[in-house]
């Protein structure tokens, strides 16, 4: 059985979506193993031994970790053909997983310098611009994502749920937290509330016990 270390909200989520859309296409079965960042159970030796980045997820196959998250995404669409989480005509999958590599090393970045400025400034004067700036530039990114999505029926590939519908949820749930109103991206919050009501995001979605509404709007 593929086990998946995963963090509720993290960027996680996405192989998350992807086993349960696996399971619902094979019926073949996941472990899904929790880490508690808030008690940096990501910083135990035991977890480093995993992954010595000290990050979600991890799925580990036959007692081996595997890291980074389009790796990941790459390993159980070549398992899982049958799952349809990536297109299978070789043009339209490159062009896939570039779009999956621009998630994960760019807006996910840029989420990332929002979340923990501290990485890339010490003043705290720095770290409010280093903030600021990545809050505008993650705006820009949420807006392409939403052109992306423009003919999504009912999701990004069609009829079947993808990793880059897991992962678009994850980074308009992020908006949130960097004070980007979902409801300002109607295209955006439509599509996604379309993808909260598929089975393999649902099941994932009541295991991490997460919900998209982050934003916190003014008094």
């Amino acid at each position: 059985m593929l086990e998946l270390y995963f963090a509720p909200g993290a960027c996680s989520f996405v192989p998350h979506v992807g086993l349960e859309a696996v399971k619902a296409a094979t019926g073949e079965d996941f472990k899904a193993i929790l880490v508690k960042l808030h008690k940096s159970e990501q910083k135990s030796p035991e977890y480093l031994a995993m992954n010595p980045n000290g990050q979600v997820p991890v799925l580990v196959v036959d007692g081996k970790p595997l890291n980074q998250i389009v790796a990941i995404c790459d390993y159980l669409d070549r398992r899982y053909p049958q799952a349809g989480l990536l297109p299978t005509e070789t043009w339209a999958r490159a062009q896939a997983l570039s779009q999956l590599a621009w998630f994960n090393n760019t807006a996910h970045t840029t989420f990332t310098h929002w979340f923990r400025p501290y990485y890339y400034a010490e003043s705290e004067a720095t770290q409010a611009e280093v903030k600021r700036v990545a809050a505008v530039e993650l705006r820009k990114q949420l807006e392409r994502i939403q052109d992306w999505i423009r003919g999504a029926v009912p999701f990004w590939f069609g009829a079947r749920v993808s990793f880059h519908d897991a992962y678009a949820f994850t980074l308009l749930r992020w908006g949130g937290f960097a004070g980007i109103d979902p409801d300002s991206l109607p295209g955006y919050k439509a599509y996604i509330e379309r993808l909260v009501q598929a089975p393999p995001v649902a099941a994932a979605l009541e295991r991490e016990r997460i919900r998209l509404d982050t934003f916190k709007k003014a008094a």
